[in-house]
């Protein structure tokens, strides 16, 4: 399994977060990858919290040909189409796209870490990723989503709430 982690809280070309999104899985899907599935929107506080916009974030189940490097090559320029410009790490941005997970493979390249290195520590992620594959388990850990959820503080896990801007899962 094939997993993106999509986050924005700028708006882009495309318009607000949610549809900026949207059309980043569009761009995807006409550049070798199909999207088999999105999970609903959640909206995110800022990590670390800041002033910043609130993050519109979902994670999409994807299959492709491509190897994991030329995906990430695909998903930074889907990125800069968009208007993201890597300056500062934890910055405001119009796109976000993460490679979570592919296939399970487990890798600490200078480039691209599997799994996401984070990512068991984020609420944004995992409770998309719970809603969307409930039975995945996390390659090094073992656990579900919803398992490394319920492992994380309180105050973390209320930063993340159901979207209003998506009315649930897209017809993928």
């Amino acid at each position: 399994m094939i997993l993106i982690g999509l986050g924005a809280n700028l708006a882009s070309h495309a318009g607000p977060p949610a549809t900026t999104i949207e059309a980043a899985l569009s761009a995807l899907a006409t550049a070798g990858v199909t999207i088999v599935a999105r999970s609903p929107f959640y909206e995110s506080e800022p990590v670390p919290r800041s002033d910043q916009p609130w993050f519109v974030n979902a994670v999409a189940r994807v299959e492709t040909a491509l190897g994991p490097d030329e995906l990430l090559a695909r998903m930074h320029e889907v990125e800069r189409n968009y208007g993201r410009v890597r300056r500062e790490r934890n910055a405001a941005r119009t796109l976000d796209l993460d490679l979570l997970d592919c296939d399970g493979l487990v890798r600490n390249g200078p480039d691209l870490l599997l799994p996401h290195p984070r990512m068991h520590e984020r609420a944004f992620v995992l409770k998309p990723l719970r809603d969307m594959a409930p039975m995945w388990r996390h390659p090094i850990l073992g656990l579900t989503a919803a398992e490394l959820l319920a492992a994380l503080p309180e105050a973390s896990r209320a930063a993340v709430r159901p979207s209003a801007k998506s009315g649930g899962r897209p017809g993928y």
